[in-house]
């Protein structure tokens, strides 16, 4: 078994005014060489946008791009024509492939949005470009993980190009779960999006990251009412 942990006040961070951004792995301005990637895992953003700003259009090109929600709406618009609102409960999914331009912003002008923007590595270079976005409110559990992302189009979730699966889950005080790794090649990059656990004997609060490979399966305790994201990743870039 080998870890990794990344502190939540370990992170890059940044200010733009209208945007507050913590930076999980090396990104723009904030560059760290022991923090590039886990693994196919490239991105892993923490973003507030001020009300009625956002992102202009910008071009992006081979990755798999996953956006998050966690409070207040995001509008998308896009190069291929979709124009979307994406709220708590969504998630929503770009090939970028062999290319696509795309802005978004905070749809509303009284309360900011706070959202997760990552990034992976695909395992298919210069596909067509596609969009997909679903919402996950139905099938929310507790005490369990729920599959919201996986490499197949007919599973649970969204799907990319590549060898991941992300769950999330919603665990009481008291309550551990175990995660199975569906590939043993893989590892897990646990994101904890509030309240404490504590994985393989490693303490987690809030906003903390944990990289774990070299396992089948986790068990993940939870200290108090917790939130958390799982992201299964081939650890070979």
């Amino acid at each position: 078994m080998r870890t990794v942990v990344h502190r939540a006040d370990s992170r890059g961070y940044a200010d733009h005014g209208w945007l507050q951004s913590y930076h999980s792995f090396s990104f723009a301005s904030y560059h760290n060489p022991e923090r590039m990637h886990f693994g196919v895992l490239r991105v892993l953003n923490d973003d507030k946008v001020a009300p009625g700003k956002g992102f202009g259009t910008h071009r992006h090109d081979n990755m798999e791009i996953i956006s998050i929600p966690l409070e207040g709406d995001l509008a998308h618009k896009d190069s291929m024509g979709n124009e979307a609102i994406i709220r708590e409960g969504d998630v929503q999914v770009m090939s970028a492939g062999t290319g696509i331009a795309h802005s978004e912003y905070n749809k509303n002008q009284d309360k900011e949005v706070k959202f997760l923007q990552i990034w992976v590595f695909p395992n298919t270079k210069n596909v067509a470009p596609r969009y997909d976005q679903i919402s996950v409110r139905d099938i929310a559990t507790t005490n369990e993980f729920y599959q919201v992302l996986s490499p197949s189009a007919e599973d649970q979730g969204v799907w990319i190009h590549q060898n991941a699966w992300f769950h999330l889950g919603q665990i009481e005080k008291g309550k551990s779960v175990k995660y199975t790794l569906k590939d043993k090649q893989n590892g897990v990059y646990a994101f904890v999006l509030e309240g404490e656990v504590e994985i393989e004997g490693e303490k987690l609060r809030t906003r903390d990251g944990f990289g774990i490979w070299d396992v089948e399966e986790i068990s993940v305790n939870s200290t108090s009412k917790s939130r958390i994201l799982l992201m299964e990743v081939p650890m070979g870039v």
